[in-house]
């Protein structure tokens, strides 16, 4: 304790002493006196107070300034609203359609439209002051927000007379740790820009908007929905749960960010907390929770997590669960990169090589270039597909020499590449002069003689490809490319799609057959039942409502010429009107889809019924 010391001197006249007169004090006397609650304050003041005084200072965050953000936060926090659920299916409706359309404009447009900041922010305020009716309150909200979003995404797509998997929509299907720092740091930014005392033109909130893209994932989650109920059910979760993951992402993200910025800034003085108290008194939708939890008397079981260290970890668990899939998908991200790379340093290494020993002549000419190179991995072994225009023919012995010399400049044993040649002669130099000094020779094949004797030979060895039960192959299509590796698209007919596991086993076993480890395979489907038509009593002639139907079979058997068509018709009391039926069906396919009448047959079946079934069926076997 302080004290302050005082000299007492007397200097009175010694007559006025006379009586008495004590001793002077040897030594001054010490009077001692208690400091005040302020000095107190500025002396034991902790730090955490001084920082958390100095975040709110360069904030411009005063006690009026902290009053209008929870009050702000609140009312974000509501579901009474008719304007804020208006901006919820407006965004919801752009970011499915911009999604659909690949635009990334539009999508923006959307990020920037959606209120859900608003409801997230008030989550991250209620776990940092302990405020039970606002976190509830800000839960309902995105509870009811989230199902508004995705339920209006599916209808859309339910609409759609089209539902192709774009890029926008495939880049929100696999987030990543990265997503999780982006959104950290988005929610960390959007906390202070709420807080921040506004100062000239605002350019933050539009940004943070961008950056977490809260709407988007929501309108992929509807979209897979959309696609699993109409389509393919394990394809359209699949992009459904990934567009849900990246959306809890950001909803636990931006809540611990929102929290820890809420903390710094201590919001919940006892000036702020009176004057919420106050507000809430005539907010009927805090006093309606505020009733409820009283007689749920749920508010006894909140003080369990009402602490500090509970609420953060009631936060904290929900973005360690998060980061596990997040994780698995990052490391999945550096193999493909890691494997990339791989792969660029091989062609880099191929081609330089090739240029080196195979790319002149003896003399300096030009002799040959790649077209063409793809590399893919398959038994510890590097296979390599080349394509190369040459006016000299690669003999064995020159594409051992160089197998070996690739070998050597990516460290592996000469048995451990394999390169498959496929080269396109030209018609100038050696070739030609050959061809005109022996008129016997066969002439060099042209690219369309190399493309149909590929062609042929891909047919060879797929020759026998089975598919599961209930599907009938149609047709193989090879397509090759300079800058892909090669396409190949297996038509099918099916009354449904071929389940993604059969798939996965249809294209390995055919990557086995070719020896393309890195082939590109896709299906299409061709249905093998169309209708029925409806045909009234005693009608006989094809009505316009069948014409979207018939041309429907009618595109389907022009494109693919190994079908066939069966027209299955019910006598519904004469077997002639049934006939007349089929009859008329099948000239409107001649007609009008020129269709041979070689491939339409018709059988009529037993049962008093006016209906008509087109049943599709793969006539010739396909190769």
């Amino acid at each position: 304790m302080n004290s302050v010391k005082f000299a007492l001197f007397c200097s009175a006249p010694r007559s006025t002493l006379s009586s008495y007169d004590p001793p002077l004090p040897s030594k001054p006397l010490t009077i001692r006196r208690s400091m005040t609650t302020d000095e107190k304050t500025s002396v034991s003041r902790p730090h955490t107070a001084r920082i958390r005084d100095w975040f709110a200072d360069h904030l411009g965050a005063g006690p009026e300034r902290k009053q209008t953000i929870y009050a702000d936060l609140s009312s974000a926090a509501t579901v009474l609203d008719a304007t804020y659920w208006l901006q919820i299916l407006f965004a919801s409706g752009i970011a499915t359609l911009g999604l659909v359309l690949n635009s990334p404009a539009v999508i923006i447009g959307a990020m920037l439209i959606s209120p859900l900041m608003g409801p997230i922010l008030a989550g991250g305020l209620a776990l940092a002051t302990g405020d039970v009716i606002l976190g509830l309150r800000a839960l309902v909200n995105l509870v009811l927000s989230c199902a508004v979003a995705v339920g209006f995404a599916v209808l859309l797509v339910g609409l759609l007379p089209f539902k192709e998997i774009t890029n926008e929509i495939a880049s929100r299907t696999q987030p990543n740790t990265l997503d999780l720092m982006v959104a950290l740091f988005s929610g960390a930014i959007g906390s202070v820009a709420t807080c921040k005392e506004l100062k000239g033109v605002v350019t933050s909130i539009p940004g943070v908007a961008i950056a977490v893209a809260l709407m988007p994932p929501l309108g992929v989650v509807g979209y897979g929905i959309g696609v699993a109920f109409t389509l393919n059910a394990t394809e359209g979760m699949r992009v459904a749960w990934g567009g849900g993951l990246l959306f809890l992402t950001n909803l636990v993200a931006i809540t611990f960010t929102a929290m820890v910025v809420f903390l710094l800034l201590h919001i919940d003085t006892d000036a702020v907390k009176a004057h919420i108290e106050a507000w809430r008194n005539d907010d009927r939708e805090s006093v309606w929770f505020r009733n409820a939890l009283g007689r749920w008397q749920v508010s006894e079981r909140f003080k369990k997590i009402g602490s500090l260290p509970g609420r953060f970890l009631l936060i904290l668990i929900p973005v360690l669960l998060v980061l596990i899939p997040l994780a698995q998908s990052f490391e999945r991200l550096k193999r493909e990169i890691a494997k990339e790379r791989q792969e660029n340093i091989v062609r880099r290494a191929a081609t330089e090589l090739w240029q080196r020993h195979l790319g002149s002549t003896a003399d300096g000419g030009p002799r040959s270039f790649i077209d063409s190179l793809s590399v893919g991995h398959q038994d510890d072994k590097l296979h390599l597909q080349i394509r190369v225009f040459t006016n000299k023919p690669v003999t064995n012995a020159e594409k051992n020499d160089y197998a070996r010399l690739l070998a050597d400049r990516l460290n592996r044993i000469p048995d451990a590449v394999e390169i498959q040649l496929i080269e396109i002669p030209t018609t100038s130099g050696e070739l030609a002069s050959e061809a005109r000094r022996e008129r016997r020779a066969p002439a060099p094949p042209t690219v369309a003689q190399l493309e149909a004797n590929l062609r042929q030979g891909i047919e060879s060895t797929l020759r026998g490809l089975r598919l599961p039960a209930d599907f009938r192959l149609i047709d193989l299509s090879v397509t090759t490319s300079g800058a892909e590796p090669m396409h190949l698209l297996v038509s099918y007919l099916g009354d449904r799609d071929i389940e993604a596991d059969a798939r996965s086993l249809i294209v390995e076993d055919i990557r086995t057959r070719l020896s393309y480890p890195t082939a590109r395979v896709d299906f299409a489907r061709t249905d093998s039942s169309f209708g029925p038509l409806l045909f009234g009593r005693n009608q006989l002639t094809v009505q316009p409502a069948h014409a979207v139907l018939l041309d429907r079979v009618g595109e389907a058997l022009r494109r693919e010429p190994t079908l066939l068509l069966e027209i299955i018709v019910s006598p519904e009391d004469r077997e002639e009107i049934a006939k007349a039926r089929a009859q008329a069906v099948a000239q409107y396919l001649t007609s009008k889809w020129h269709i041979e009448d070689s491939r339409i047959t018709v059988t009529v079946a037993t049962g008093p019924n006016r209906d008509v079934i087109l049943e599709v069926t793969v006539g010739d076997t396909p190769p």
